[in-house]
């Protein structure tokens, strides 16, 4: 059975419920309530197992704040004994206009302190990363207000239709593989 482990990163506690940067906690809340499945928490993050046609994809919200999610992510995917190939992570990204997603096979962290620590912990940047836009609508030095701000009434409008087809892409990646996903779903 092919195992997957699919990482949403974010920050935990109600303070972040609602931020911008918590987008990879948000997609996989969505996926778990379509899908009736239910975190528990355990070592390092909450976690969700959910099967889908033969596939087993786990589902990681870490609990160590954004900027240690490594930690988590190498734990897990040791645990587990899931290929690197066969992880996703889900990002906030402010070069992206809002709701806009990109999956990329290997990149720089960008800057992003989350990808940054999953970076250094595997040794590697050859790591499958969905990047959600929430675009750079801020001021000069206001970066880390905005990526900790809380979504504005029209982005909230506009979330709902963008976290199915954020769950559409996480159903694809594990069905269809990183490339036809890639295909499908990049700049939509």
């Amino acid at each position: 059975m092919k195992k997957y482990l699919i990482v949403g990163l974010g920050n935990i506690g109600d303070d972040y419920k609602n931020t911008r940067h918590n987008i990879g906690f948000k997609i996989l809340d969505h996926l778990a309530e379509q899908e009736n499945l239910i975190f528990e928490t355990q070592k390092l993050g909450d976690i969700a197992t959910y099967k889908l046609k033969g596939r087993t994809l786990i589902l990681l919200k870490p609990s160590t704040y954004m900027n240690l999610s490594g930690k988590a992510v190498l734990y897990w995917l040791t645990k587990e004994n899931i290929p690197l190939e066969n992880v996703l992570v889900i990002t906030d990204d402010l070069n992206l206009p809002f709701g806009s997603i990109r999956l990329k096979t290997k990149g720089s962290d960008g800057g992003h302190n989350g990808l940054k620590d999953i970076q250094d912990k595997l040794s590697t940047i050859n790591y499958n990363r969905f990047r959600f836009g929430i675009s750079d609508a801020f001021s000069k030095g206001k970066q880390i207000d905005y990526v900790l701000g809380e979504w504005t009434e029209e982005e909230t409008k506009n979330l709902k239709e963008r976290l199915d087809k954020s769950t559409e892409l996480i159903k694809s990646y594990a069905l269809a593989g990183i490339n036809n996903t890639m295909n499908t779903f990049n700049g939509k």
